[in-house]
């Protein structure tokens, strides 16, 4: 992923973060964190079976599909060639913890089979707007 796609993709996380502030009230602001993954496949329609079933791994852990897909309107910078994906987590604490699940480690053994993957978790802002 080129600088302007991770640029991209950490300025809709501040927007989201900031929209979700609204919504929280808990007094000790705790940052969200994001699980942000660009795929490109290589094996066509070998990412189905990881499709199907990665959403009932993460949905434990309190994640929720911020992006899957769509339609993107690249402004700079080589366009992906794949998807891209973000799910959001309430801490970075639990989309590590998703992450290092067993179920989810075996899920992507298939995405590797399936295509090429860049993939971070990153933290946003907290409730009030800036970072901890």
């Amino acid at each position: 992923m080129k600088m302007a796609n991770l640029l991209f993709c950490a300025l809709l996380i501040c927007a989201l973060s900031t929209g979700a502030a609204s919504a929280q009230t808990s007094p000790v602001p705790v940052p969200h964190a994001y699980y942000i993954a660009e795929f490109e496949p290589t094996v066509p329609d070998a990412i189905k079976p990881y499709s199907a079933q990665v959403a009932s791994t993460f949905e434990p852990f309190g994640g929720r599909f911020i992006v899957r897909g769509g339609r993107a309107e690249f402004l700079e910078g080589a366009p992906s060639k794949g998807r891209i994906v973000i799910i959001q987590f309430d801490s970075l604490e639990k989309a590590q913890a998703w992450y290092d699940l067993p179920a989810y480690t075996a899920l992507r053994e298939i995405r590797y089979k399936a295509g090429i993957s860049r993939v971070f978790i990153l933290e946003g802002l907290n409730p009030q707007g800036a970072a901890q």
